[in-house]
Protein backbone atom coordinates (compact mmCIF):
# COMPACT_ATOMS: atom_id res chain seq x y z
CA UNK A 1 0.00 0.00 0.00
CA UNK A 2 1.27 3.50 -0.84
CA UNK A 3 1.75 6.53 2.32
CA UNK A 4 0.51 9.51 2.19
CA UNK A 5 3.97 10.85 1.10
CA UNK A 6 3.40 9.17 -2.02
CA UNK A 7 0.68 10.90 -2.63
CA UNK A 8 2.29 14.30 -2.11
CA UNK A 9 4.50 13.43 -4.15
CA UNK A 10 2.27 12.66 -6.84
CA UNK A 11 0.49 15.55 -6.70
CA UNK A 12 3.97 17.66 -6.53
CA UNK A 13 4.65 15.75 -9.66
CA UNK A 14 0.98 16.26 -11.77
CA UNK A 15 0.86 19.91 -10.54
CA UNK A 16 0.15 22.12 -13.55
CA UNK A 17 -0.90 19.17 -15.98
CA UNK A 18 -4.19 18.99 -17.29
CA UNK A 19 -7.00 17.83 -15.18
CA UNK A 20 -7.14 14.02 -16.33
CA UNK A 21 -3.69 13.30 -14.32
CA UNK A 22 -5.66 13.43 -11.75
CA UNK A 23 -6.21 10.05 -12.39
CA UNK A 24 -3.52 9.04 -11.10
CA UNK A 25 -4.06 9.34 -7.69
CA UNK A 26 -6.78 6.46 -7.20
CA UNK A 27 -5.94 4.00 -4.56
CA UNK A 28 -5.37 3.14 -1.20
CA UNK A 29 -3.31 5.34 1.50
CA UNK A 30 -1.17 3.93 4.61
CA UNK A 31 -1.57 7.28 6.52
CA UNK A 32 -0.33 6.08 9.32
CA UNK A 33 -2.85 6.41 12.19
CA UNK A 34 -5.57 5.99 9.29
CA UNK A 35 -6.29 4.99 5.74
CA UNK A 36 -7.29 6.88 2.88
CA UNK A 37 -8.96 5.51 0.13
CA UNK A 38 -9.74 7.68 -3.05
CA UNK A 39 -12.27 5.87 -4.96
CA UNK A 40 -13.33 8.27 -8.21
CA UNK A 41 -11.78 11.30 -9.15
CA UNK A 42 -14.06 13.46 -10.92
CA UNK A 43 -13.23 14.25 -14.86
CA UNK A 44 -12.92 18.20 -14.80
CA UNK A 45 -13.72 20.15 -12.49
CA UNK A 46 -17.62 20.79 -12.88
CA UNK A 47 -18.08 16.97 -12.62
CA UNK A 48 -19.85 15.34 -9.74
CA UNK A 49 -16.87 15.60 -7.10
CA UNK A 50 -13.89 13.19 -6.10
CA UNK A 51 -15.13 10.09 -3.75
CA UNK A 52 -12.46 8.97 -1.01
CA UNK A 53 -13.30 6.88 2.06
CA UNK A 54 -11.59 7.48 5.10
CA UNK A 55 -10.68 4.80 7.91
CA UNK A 56 -9.82 4.33 10.96
CA UNK A 57 -9.54 1.08 13.34
CA UNK A 58 -10.69 0.75 16.31
CA UNK A 59 -7.99 0.29 18.36
CA UNK A 60 -7.32 3.74 16.98
CA UNK A 61 -10.53 5.24 16.98
CA UNK A 62 -11.18 3.81 20.58
CA UNK A 63 -15.43 4.49 20.02
CA UNK A 64 -16.87 2.16 23.09
CA UNK A 65 -18.25 -0.46 22.13
CA UNK A 66 -21.60 -0.64 23.32
CA UNK A 67 -22.31 2.50 20.99
CA UNK A 68 -21.75 0.53 18.22
CA UNK A 69 -22.57 -3.84 18.67
CA UNK A 70 -26.21 -3.39 18.99
CA UNK A 71 -28.31 -2.09 15.73
CA UNK A 72 -30.52 0.89 16.51
CA UNK A 73 -27.49 1.94 18.57
CA UNK A 74 -24.69 1.63 15.53
CA UNK A 75 -27.27 3.54 13.31
CA UNK A 76 -27.40 6.29 15.64
CA UNK A 77 -23.99 6.94 16.43
CA UNK A 78 -22.98 6.45 12.10
CA UNK A 79 -25.65 9.44 12.36
CA UNK A 80 -23.70 11.47 14.85
CA UNK A 81 -20.59 10.97 13.53
CA UNK A 82 -21.84 12.12 10.31
CA UNK A 83 -23.23 15.30 11.37
CA UNK A 84 -19.44 15.51 13.68
CA UNK A 85 -17.64 15.21 10.57
CA UNK A 86 -19.88 17.51 8.83
CA UNK A 87 -19.56 20.20 11.29
CA UNK A 88 -16.12 19.89 11.42
CA UNK A 89 -15.95 20.72 8.06
CA UNK A 90 -18.07 23.86 8.37
CA UNK A 91 -14.73 25.05 10.69
CA UNK A 92 -12.65 24.92 8.11
CA UNK A 93 -11.51 28.04 6.59
CA UNK A 94 -13.36 28.91 2.95
CA UNK A 95 -10.75 29.75 0.19
CA UNK A 96 -10.86 29.98 -3.28
CA UNK A 97 -9.50 27.13 -4.80
CA UNK A 98 -10.25 27.67 -8.30
CA UNK A 99 -12.73 26.99 -10.96
CA UNK A 100 -16.14 24.53 -10.61
CA UNK A 101 -16.46 22.15 -7.61
CA UNK A 102 -12.72 22.99 -6.24
CA UNK A 103 -12.42 23.03 -2.77
CA UNK A 104 -15.48 21.09 -1.82
CA UNK A 105 -15.41 19.49 1.31
CA UNK A 106 -18.21 17.30 2.00
CA UNK A 107 -20.33 14.37 3.64
CA UNK A 108 -23.88 13.47 3.26
CA UNK A 109 -25.69 14.19 6.19
CA UNK A 110 -29.62 14.43 7.48
CA UNK A 111 -32.10 16.83 8.64
CA UNK A 112 -33.84 16.38 11.33
CA UNK A 113 -34.33 13.05 10.88
CA UNK A 114 -31.97 9.84 12.36
CA UNK A 115 -31.83 7.27 9.70
CA UNK A 116 -29.31 4.49 8.45
CA UNK A 117 -26.88 6.18 5.90
CA UNK A 118 -24.10 4.94 4.10
CA UNK A 119 -22.18 7.93 4.33
CA UNK A 120 -20.50 6.40 7.65
CA UNK A 121 -19.60 2.71 8.03
CA UNK A 122 -18.44 0.68 11.32
CA UNK A 123 -17.80 -2.64 11.49
CA UNK A 124 -16.32 -4.97 13.94
CA UNK A 125 -12.46 -3.43 12.73
CA UNK A 126 -13.35 -0.21 11.51
CA UNK A 127 -14.77 2.82 11.41
CA UNK A 128 -15.20 4.61 7.64
CA UNK A 129 -16.31 8.15 6.75
CA UNK A 130 -17.59 8.25 2.98
CA UNK A 131 -16.59 12.26 1.87
CA UNK A 132 -16.71 14.56 -2.03
CA UNK A 133 -14.17 16.57 -2.55
CA UNK A 134 -13.91 18.98 -5.03
CA UNK A 135 -10.40 18.40 -6.71
CA UNK A 136 -8.43 21.86 -7.22
CA UNK A 137 -7.84 23.52 -10.46
CA UNK A 138 -7.57 26.66 -12.26
CA UNK A 139 -9.64 26.44 -15.86
CA UNK A 140 -8.23 22.37 -16.84
CA UNK A 141 -4.70 22.89 -14.92
CA UNK A 142 -4.08 21.07 -11.64
CA UNK A 143 -3.63 22.93 -8.67
CA UNK A 144 -1.27 20.19 -6.73
CA UNK A 145 -0.20 22.15 -3.71
CA UNK A 146 -3.96 22.91 -3.02
CA UNK A 147 -4.52 19.17 -3.53
CA UNK A 148 -2.42 18.72 -0.93
CA UNK A 149 -3.92 20.67 1.38
CA UNK A 150 -6.90 19.41 1.49
CA UNK A 151 -5.92 15.90 1.21
CA UNK A 152 -2.76 15.47 3.56
CA UNK A 153 -3.82 18.23 5.69
CA UNK A 154 -7.27 19.31 5.77
CA UNK A 155 -8.82 15.72 5.79
CA UNK A 156 -6.68 14.25 8.30
CA UNK A 157 -7.64 17.37 10.58
CA UNK A 158 -11.28 16.58 10.26
CA UNK A 159 -11.34 12.76 10.79
CA UNK A 160 -8.98 13.33 13.89
CA UNK A 161 -11.80 15.89 15.14
CA UNK A 162 -14.89 13.46 14.21
CA UNK A 163 -13.78 9.38 14.42
CA UNK A 164 -11.78 9.41 17.42
CA UNK A 165 -13.18 9.39 20.64
CA UNK A 166 -11.10 11.27 22.64
CA UNK A 167 -12.31 14.22 20.07
CA UNK A 168 -15.80 13.98 20.18
CA UNK A 169 -18.16 15.18 22.36
CA UNK A 170 -18.71 12.59 24.49
CA UNK A 171 -21.58 13.25 26.30
CA UNK A 172 -23.59 14.71 23.57
CA UNK A 173 -23.04 11.53 21.40
CA UNK A 174 -23.80 9.14 24.52
CA UNK A 175 -26.99 11.45 24.98
CA UNK A 176 -27.61 11.07 20.81
CA UNK A 177 -27.14 7.27 20.64
CA UNK A 178 -29.17 6.14 23.90
CA UNK A 179 -32.21 8.42 22.32
CA UNK A 180 -32.06 6.43 20.06
CA UNK A 181 -32.79 3.46 21.86
CA UNK A 182 -35.23 4.81 23.79
CA UNK A 183 -37.15 6.17 20.99
CA UNK A 184 -36.60 2.50 19.23
CA UNK A 185 -37.92 1.24 22.78
CA UNK A 186 -41.12 2.85 22.64
CA UNK A 187 -41.71 1.72 18.85
CA UNK A 188 -41.60 -1.70 19.72
CA UNK A 189 -43.81 -1.39 22.63
CA UNK A 190 -46.53 0.25 20.99
CA UNK A 191 -48.40 -2.58 19.51
CA UNK A 192 -48.36 -4.67 22.65
CA UNK A 193 -49.94 -1.74 24.46
CA UNK A 194 -52.85 -2.01 21.93
CA UNK A 195 -51.37 1.73 20.21
CA UNK A 196 -50.50 3.09 16.93
CA UNK A 197 -49.01 6.32 18.07
CA UNK A 198 -47.49 8.17 20.98
CA UNK A 199 -46.82 12.21 21.59
CA UNK A 200 -44.86 12.70 24.74
CA UNK A 201 -45.73 15.25 27.24
CA UNK A 202 -43.25 18.30 26.66
CA UNK A 203 -42.67 17.97 22.94
CA UNK A 204 -42.69 20.85 20.56
CA UNK A 205 -44.67 19.87 17.43
CA UNK A 206 -45.17 23.20 15.79
CA UNK A 207 -42.24 23.94 12.86
CA UNK A 208 -40.86 27.82 12.75
CA UNK A 209 -42.12 28.04 8.98
CA UNK A 210 -44.62 26.01 6.61
CA UNK A 211 -41.76 25.14 4.33
CA UNK A 212 -38.98 24.23 7.78
CA UNK A 213 -38.41 21.75 9.62
CA UNK A 214 -37.05 23.05 12.76
CA UNK A 215 -38.51 23.62 15.59
CA UNK A 216 -40.58 26.87 16.87
CA UNK A 217 -39.01 28.41 19.72
CA UNK A 218 -40.03 26.84 23.15
CA UNK A 219 -41.25 30.64 24.05
CA UNK A 220 -43.05 30.83 21.21
CA UNK A 221 -45.06 27.02 21.32
CA UNK A 222 -47.00 25.62 23.96
CA UNK A 223 -45.46 22.36 25.41
CA UNK A 224 -47.53 19.36 24.64
CA UNK A 225 -49.66 18.10 27.44
CA UNK A 226 -51.77 15.13 26.98
CA UNK A 227 -55.31 14.97 28.48
CA UNK A 228 -55.78 12.13 31.32
CA UNK A 229 -57.82 9.82 29.60
CA UNK A 230 -55.62 9.28 26.99
CA UNK A 231 -52.18 9.21 28.95
CA UNK A 232 -49.61 6.34 28.81
CA UNK A 233 -46.05 5.82 30.22
CA UNK A 234 -43.35 3.96 29.07
CA UNK A 235 -40.32 2.50 31.08
CA UNK A 236 -37.39 3.80 28.58
CA UNK A 237 -33.69 2.19 28.90
CA UNK A 238 -32.17 5.05 29.50
CA UNK A 239 -33.04 8.63 31.54
CA UNK A 240 -34.38 11.32 30.23
CA UNK A 241 -34.49 15.05 31.49
CA UNK A 242 -37.69 16.28 32.93
CA UNK A 243 -39.10 19.49 32.80
CA UNK A 244 -38.13 20.32 35.76
CA UNK A 245 -34.53 19.41 35.42
CA UNK A 246 -34.75 16.22 37.03
CA UNK A 247 -34.23 12.81 35.70
CA UNK A 248 -36.47 9.80 34.75
CA UNK A 249 -36.85 6.67 32.89
CA UNK A 250 -40.65 7.07 32.91
CA UNK A 251 -42.07 9.21 30.09
CA UNK A 252 -45.36 10.01 29.93
CA UNK A 253 -47.68 11.21 27.08
CA UNK A 254 -50.71 10.64 24.39
CA UNK A 255 -50.98 7.51 23.88
CA UNK A 256 -53.39 6.97 20.24
CA UNK A 257 -55.02 3.58 20.50
CA UNK A 258 -55.40 0.80 17.72
CA UNK A 259 -58.99 1.47 15.84
CA UNK A 260 -60.41 4.97 14.40
CA UNK A 261 -59.01 8.16 15.89
CA UNK A 262 -60.45 11.75 14.74
CA UNK A 263 -58.36 14.94 15.15
CA UNK A 264 -60.83 17.61 14.99
CA UNK A 265 -60.84 21.25 16.07
CA UNK A 266 -60.90 24.86 14.42
CA UNK A 267 -58.71 26.11 11.49
CA UNK A 268 -54.95 26.76 12.59
CA UNK A 269 -55.25 25.01 15.92
CA UNK A 270 -52.97 22.41 14.94
CA UNK A 271 -54.79 19.70 13.49
CA UNK A 272 -52.95 18.82 10.82
CA UNK A 273 -49.27 19.98 12.94
CA UNK A 274 -50.66 16.83 15.28
CA UNK A 275 -50.98 14.57 11.91
CA UNK A 276 -47.29 16.01 10.47
CA UNK A 277 -45.94 14.91 13.63
CA UNK A 278 -47.35 11.23 13.70
CA UNK A 279 -46.34 10.49 10.31
CA UNK A 280 -43.13 11.70 10.61
CA UNK A 281 -42.79 9.40 13.63
CA UNK A 282 -41.99 6.58 11.84
CA UNK A 283 -38.16 7.80 12.00
CA UNK A 284 -36.32 8.85 15.23
CA UNK A 285 -35.96 12.73 15.49
CA UNK A 286 -32.20 14.09 16.50
CA UNK A 287 -32.30 15.63 20.50
CA UNK A 288 -33.98 18.59 20.57
CA UNK A 289 -36.09 18.62 17.53
CA UNK A 290 -38.98 19.04 20.14
CA UNK A 291 -40.50 15.91 18.14
CA UNK A 292 -37.94 13.26 19.09
CA UNK A 293 -40.76 11.21 21.34
CA UNK A 294 -43.42 11.69 19.23
CA UNK A 295 -43.77 7.92 17.96
CA UNK A 296 -45.58 6.20 15.47
CA UNK A 297 -45.49 2.79 14.13
CA UNK A 298 -43.20 1.60 12.08
CA UNK A 299 -45.84 0.86 9.02
CA UNK A 300 -47.81 3.99 9.11
CA UNK A 301 -48.49 5.04 5.89
CA UNK A 302 -49.74 8.95 5.31
CA UNK A 303 -52.62 8.58 1.93
CA UNK A 304 -53.69 11.52 0.16
CA UNK A 305 -55.48 12.24 -3.45
CA UNK A 306 -53.00 12.10 -6.16
CA UNK A 307 -54.84 13.20 -9.64
CA UNK A 308 -53.25 11.94 -12.66
CA UNK A 309 -51.29 8.67 -11.07
CA UNK A 310 -50.77 5.13 -12.68
CA UNK A 311 -52.21 2.55 -10.73
CA UNK A 312 -51.53 -1.11 -11.84
CA UNK A 313 -54.23 -4.06 -11.33
CA UNK A 314 -55.13 -3.32 -7.99
CA UNK A 315 -58.65 -4.55 -6.93
CA UNK A 316 -60.14 -0.99 -5.44
CA UNK A 317 -63.60 -2.60 -6.18
CA UNK A 318 -64.48 -2.29 -1.92
CA UNK A 319 -64.64 1.73 -2.90
CA UNK A 320 -64.84 1.89 -6.26
CA UNK A 321 -67.48 -0.45 -8.19
CA UNK A 322 -70.32 -1.05 -11.03
CA UNK A 323 -68.34 2.01 -13.02
CA UNK A 324 -69.89 2.84 -16.27
CA UNK A 325 -69.27 0.85 -19.66
CA UNK A 326 -69.34 -1.89 -16.67
CA UNK A 327 -65.07 -1.44 -16.18
CA UNK A 328 -64.01 -3.92 -14.31
CA UNK A 329 -62.84 -3.14 -10.90
CA UNK A 330 -61.44 -6.19 -9.10
CA UNK A 331 -58.20 -5.81 -11.35
CA UNK A 332 -57.93 -2.02 -12.62
CA UNK A 333 -55.07 -0.27 -14.12
CA UNK A 334 -55.08 3.08 -15.72
CA UNK A 335 -52.21 6.11 -16.33
CA UNK A 336 -54.57 8.62 -14.98
CA UNK A 337 -55.83 8.39 -11.99
CA UNK A 338 -58.86 10.35 -10.48
CA UNK A 339 -58.17 11.83 -6.62
CA UNK A 340 -60.86 9.29 -5.20
CA UNK A 341 -59.17 6.29 -7.60
CA UNK A 342 -56.24 7.52 -6.33
CA UNK A 343 -57.12 6.95 -2.90
CA UNK A 344 -58.61 4.08 -2.46
CA UNK A 345 -55.43 2.47 -4.56
CA UNK A 346 -52.97 3.93 -2.02
CA UNK A 347 -54.70 2.34 1.05
CA UNK A 348 -54.66 -1.14 -1.19
CA UNK A 349 -51.80 -0.97 -1.76
CA UNK A 350 -49.81 -0.35 1.64
CA UNK A 351 -52.48 -2.76 3.11
CA UNK A 352 -50.67 -5.45 0.43
CA UNK A 353 -47.29 -4.83 1.69
CA UNK A 354 -48.38 -5.28 5.34
CA UNK A 355 -49.15 -2.09 6.81
CA UNK A 356 -51.88 -1.67 9.05
CA UNK A 357 -51.98 1.70 10.12
CA UNK A 358 -53.37 4.45 7.79
CA UNK A 359 -52.90 8.49 7.61
CA UNK A 360 -55.27 11.22 6.12
CA UNK A 361 -56.45 14.69 6.31
CA UNK A 362 -59.56 16.16 5.04
CA UNK A 363 -57.65 19.06 3.44
CA UNK A 364 -55.53 16.60 1.20
CA UNK A 365 -58.43 13.91 0.59
CA UNK A 366 -61.10 13.93 -1.94
CA UNK A 367 -64.00 14.76 -0.52
CA UNK A 368 -66.62 12.03 -2.54
CA UNK A 369 -64.09 9.29 -1.01
CA UNK A 370 -64.47 10.64 2.18
CA UNK A 371 -68.08 10.92 2.42
CA UNK A 372 -71.62 11.51 0.77
CA UNK A 373 -73.92 13.38 3.02
CA UNK A 374 -77.69 12.29 2.80
CA UNK A 375 -78.53 15.18 0.45
CA UNK A 376 -76.37 14.04 -1.69
CA UNK A 377 -77.40 10.51 -1.35
CA UNK A 378 -81.29 11.72 -2.11
CA UNK A 379 -79.86 13.71 -5.24
CA UNK A 380 -77.67 10.95 -6.88
CA UNK A 381 -78.82 7.59 -6.44
CA UNK A 382 -76.56 4.90 -4.92
CA UNK A 383 -76.80 2.85 -8.37
CA UNK A 384 -75.76 5.97 -10.12
CA UNK A 385 -72.60 6.23 -8.05
CA UNK A 386 -69.71 3.82 -8.40
CA UNK A 387 -68.08 5.38 -5.22
CA UNK A 388 -68.48 3.40 -1.50
CA UNK A 389 -67.38 6.27 0.73
CA UNK A 390 -64.42 5.48 3.10
CA UNK A 391 -66.83 6.30 5.67
CA UNK A 392 -69.05 3.15 5.08
CA UNK A 393 -66.08 0.86 5.16
CA UNK A 394 -63.53 2.18 7.85
CA UNK A 395 -65.05 0.25 10.59
CA UNK A 396 -64.96 -3.18 8.92
CA UNK A 397 -60.85 -2.69 7.64
CA UNK A 398 -60.87 -2.19 11.23
CA UNK A 399 -62.68 -5.10 12.18
CA UNK A 400 -61.32 -7.57 9.20
CA UNK A 401 -58.65 -6.58 8.62
CA UNK A 402 -57.01 -5.11 12.06
CA UNK A 403 -56.22 -1.55 10.28
CA UNK A 404 -56.43 1.42 12.06
CA UNK A 405 -56.62 4.77 10.87
CA UNK A 406 -56.07 8.30 12.33
CA UNK A 407 -58.04 10.93 10.20
CA UNK A 408 -58.18 14.81 10.30
CA UNK A 409 -61.28 16.26 9.94
CA UNK A 410 -62.68 19.70 10.26
CA UNK A 411 -66.32 19.47 8.65
CA UNK A 412 -67.83 16.11 8.76
CA UNK A 413 -69.40 14.98 11.95
CA UNK A 414 -71.31 11.82 10.51
CA UNK A 415 -67.70 9.84 11.34
CA UNK A 416 -68.38 10.90 14.99
CA UNK A 417 -70.54 7.50 14.83
CA UNK A 418 -68.20 5.36 13.88
CA UNK A 419 -64.89 6.69 15.55
CA UNK A 420 -63.52 4.95 18.92
CA UNK A 421 -61.37 7.90 19.82
CA UNK A 422 -61.71 12.14 19.07
CA UNK A 423 -58.81 14.45 19.82
CA UNK A 424 -60.11 17.93 19.72
CA UNK A 425 -56.91 20.44 19.49
CA UNK A 426 -57.36 23.76 20.92
CA UNK A 427 -54.88 26.25 20.68
CA UNK A 428 -52.29 23.41 19.87
CA UNK A 429 -53.39 21.69 22.83
CA UNK A 430 -55.50 18.03 22.55
CA UNK A 431 -58.53 17.50 24.68
CA UNK A 432 -60.43 14.24 24.49
CA UNK A 433 -63.74 14.65 23.29
CA UNK A 434 -64.75 11.22 22.42
CA UNK A 435 -67.59 11.09 25.06
CA UNK A 436 -68.96 14.62 23.30
CA UNK A 437 -68.54 13.24 20.23
CA UNK A 438 -70.72 10.08 20.82
CA UNK A 439 -73.14 11.65 22.76
CA UNK A 440 -73.46 14.48 19.82
CA UNK A 441 -73.75 11.69 17.38
CA UNK A 442 -76.67 10.13 19.67
CA UNK A 443 -78.89 13.38 19.93
CA UNK A 444 -77.85 14.54 16.32
CA UNK A 445 -78.46 11.52 14.20
CA UNK A 446 -77.66 11.74 11.05
CA UNK A 447 -80.57 10.91 8.20
CA UNK A 448 -77.55 9.48 5.99
CA UNK A 449 -77.69 6.01 4.27
CA UNK A 450 -74.92 3.62 4.93
CA UNK A 451 -73.72 2.45 1.10
CA UNK A 452 -72.16 -1.04 1.88
CA UNK A 453 -73.96 -3.69 0.25
CA UNK A 454 -71.34 -6.60 0.30
CA UNK A 455 -68.20 -7.02 2.58
CA UNK A 456 -64.94 -5.55 1.71
CA UNK A 457 -63.07 -8.32 -0.45
CA UNK A 458 -59.41 -9.86 0.43
CA UNK A 459 -56.72 -7.93 -0.52
CA UNK A 460 -55.31 -8.30 -3.63
CA UNK A 461 -51.47 -9.85 -3.85
CA UNK A 462 -49.84 -8.93 -6.86
CA UNK A 463 -46.56 -10.34 -8.74
CA UNK A 464 -44.08 -7.72 -10.29
CA UNK A 465 -43.00 -8.43 -13.93
CA UNK A 466 -39.05 -7.48 -14.68
CA UNK A 467 -39.19 -6.18 -17.94
CA UNK A 468 -41.02 -2.94 -16.18
CA UNK A 469 -38.17 -2.00 -14.46
CA UNK A 470 -35.68 -1.22 -17.14
CA UNK A 471 -33.28 1.37 -16.22
CA UNK A 472 -31.52 1.91 -19.90
CA UNK A 473 -31.54 5.33 -21.63
CA UNK A 474 -30.34 5.65 -24.87
CA UNK A 475 -26.23 4.65 -24.62
CA UNK A 476 -26.34 4.17 -20.53
CA UNK A 477 -27.37 0.72 -19.55
CA UNK A 478 -28.84 2.27 -16.49
CA UNK A 479 -30.08 6.20 -15.39
CA UNK A 480 -31.02 6.57 -12.06
CA UNK A 481 -31.08 10.36 -11.07
CA UNK A 482 -32.57 12.12 -8.30
CA UNK A 483 -33.41 15.40 -9.21
CA UNK A 484 -35.32 16.41 -5.48
CA UNK A 485 -36.35 14.42 -3.08
CA UNK A 486 -39.92 13.68 -4.64
CA UNK A 487 -38.71 12.97 -8.41
CA UNK A 488 -36.41 10.23 -9.73
CA UNK A 489 -35.46 10.52 -13.14
CA UNK A 490 -35.57 6.05 -13.98
CA UNK A 491 -34.73 4.96 -17.59
CA UNK A 492 -36.72 7.02 -19.81
CA UNK A 493 -39.42 7.87 -16.78
CA UNK A 494 -40.05 10.30 -14.17
CA UNK A 495 -41.11 8.95 -11.28
CA UNK A 496 -42.96 11.96 -9.35
CA UNK A 497 -43.91 11.25 -5.75
CA UNK A 498 -44.81 14.48 -4.66
CA UNK A 499 -48.06 12.37 -2.42
CA UNK A 500 -45.59 10.26 -0.86
CA UNK A 501 -44.76 12.12 1.88
CA UNK A 502 -42.91 9.80 4.49
CA UNK A 503 -39.86 10.56 1.94
CA UNK A 504 -38.02 13.11 4.37
CA UNK A 505 -34.52 12.89 2.48
CA UNK A 506 -32.95 13.63 -1.05
CA UNK A 507 -30.68 10.16 -0.39
CA UNK A 508 -33.40 8.42 0.51
CA UNK A 509 -35.14 9.25 -2.39
CA UNK A 510 -31.30 8.22 -4.43
CA UNK A 511 -31.82 4.51 -2.48
CA UNK A 512 -35.08 4.23 -3.56
CA UNK A 513 -34.16 5.06 -6.88
CA UNK A 514 -31.35 2.02 -6.85
CA UNK A 515 -33.47 -0.53 -4.71
CA UNK A 516 -35.90 -0.67 -7.69
CA UNK A 517 -33.20 -1.36 -9.82
CA UNK A 518 -31.52 -4.01 -7.33
CA UNK A 519 -34.80 -5.76 -6.93
CA UNK A 520 -34.53 -6.31 -10.89
CA UNK A 521 -31.33 -7.97 -10.51
CA UNK A 522 -31.72 -10.10 -7.73
CA UNK A 523 -35.10 -10.10 -6.43
CA UNK A 524 -37.40 -10.99 -9.22
CA UNK A 525 -39.28 -14.51 -9.88
CA UNK A 526 -42.12 -15.19 -12.01
CA UNK A 527 -44.02 -16.34 -8.79
CA UNK A 528 -42.49 -14.25 -5.89
CA UNK A 529 -45.40 -11.75 -4.30
CA UNK A 530 -44.81 -8.03 -3.95
CA UNK A 531 -44.48 -7.98 -0.33
CA UNK A 532 -42.04 -11.16 -0.53
CA UNK A 533 -39.71 -9.31 -2.96
CA UNK A 534 -40.12 -6.08 -0.40
CA UNK A 535 -38.92 -7.99 2.86
CA UNK A 536 -35.90 -10.20 1.09
CA UNK A 537 -34.83 -6.69 0.17
CA UNK A 538 -34.95 -4.98 3.83
CA UNK A 539 -33.45 -8.41 4.74
CA UNK A 540 -30.59 -7.38 2.57
CA UNK A 541 -30.32 -4.45 4.09
CA UNK A 542 -29.97 -5.64 7.09
CA UNK A 543 -27.73 -8.05 6.91
CA UNK A 544 -25.03 -6.32 3.92
CA UNK A 545 -26.21 -2.51 4.80
CA UNK A 546 -26.73 0.20 1.75
CA UNK A 547 -23.83 -0.23 0.07
CA UNK A 548 -25.59 -3.24 -1.89
CA UNK A 549 -27.97 -0.81 -3.71
CA UNK A 550 -25.06 0.59 -5.63
CA UNK A 551 -23.88 -1.96 -8.34
CA UNK A 552 -20.56 0.41 -9.37
CA UNK A 553 -18.99 0.02 -5.84
CA UNK A 554 -16.30 -2.73 -6.49
CA UNK A 555 -15.45 -0.66 -9.58
CA UNK A 556 -16.24 2.47 -9.82
CA UNK A 557 -16.51 4.73 -5.88
CA UNK A 558 -18.24 4.59 -2.58
CA UNK A 559 -22.08 4.99 -2.30
CA UNK A 560 -21.84 7.54 0.65
CA UNK A 561 -25.00 9.23 0.08
CA UNK A 562 -27.77 6.95 0.21
CA UNK A 563 -30.11 6.96 3.30
CA UNK A 564 -32.20 3.86 4.00
CA UNK A 565 -36.18 4.25 2.87
CA UNK A 566 -38.86 1.90 4.13
CA UNK A 567 -40.22 -0.38 2.00
CA UNK A 568 -43.27 1.49 2.04
CA UNK A 569 -41.91 4.33 0.35
CA UNK A 570 -40.15 1.34 -1.82
CA UNK A 571 -43.58 0.24 -3.37
CA UNK A 572 -44.54 3.54 -3.37
CA UNK A 573 -42.05 4.37 -6.06
CA UNK A 574 -42.75 1.10 -8.11
CA UNK A 575 -46.89 1.97 -7.81
CA UNK A 576 -46.09 5.13 -9.84
CA UNK A 577 -43.67 4.01 -12.22
CA UNK A 578 -45.76 4.10 -15.60
CA UNK A 579 -43.19 1.30 -17.04
CA UNK A 580 -44.11 -1.55 -14.00
CA UNK A 581 -46.50 -3.93 -14.89
CA UNK A 582 -48.33 -6.31 -11.85
CA UNK A 583 -50.30 -9.90 -12.35
CA UNK A 584 -52.85 -10.40 -10.01
CA UNK A 585 -52.99 -13.91 -8.08
CA UNK A 586 -55.33 -15.77 -6.09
Amino acid sequence: MKTLDDLRHTLKRIDGRGYKAYKEIVGAYDCEWWTLFVDHVQGDPFAAPTKIRARVNHNISHLPADLWTMRVRCVALRDFLARTVHRTIQTLPQRHRGIGKSGLISIDVGGQEILERSAVVITEQWVEARIEVGLPASGRTILGKHADAILCQEIPHIIQQSLLWAQLPQQLCQGHVDYAENYDSIQRALSARGLVAFVADGSILPRESGNSTQPLSVEQAKPWLSPDSLQVAFDLPHSVMTQSGGVTRLIKGLGVPRGITLIVGGGYHGKSTLLQAIQCGVYPHVPGDGREYVVTSSDAVKVRAEDGRRIGNVDISGFISHLPQHLETSCFSTDNASGSTSQAASILEALEVGSRVILLDEDSSATNFLVRDARMQALVKKSDEPITPFLDRVEELHGDLEMSTILVLGGCGDYFDVADTVICMKEFQPVNVTGDAKEIARTHQSTRRREVSDSFPPVCTRILHADGLDPSYGRKDARITVRAVDEIAYGGEIIRLEAVEQLVDESQTRAVGYALYLIKQRFMNARTPLREIISALESEFDQRGLDVLNPFFQTEAHPGNFARPRGQEIVAALNRLRTTRFDQIS
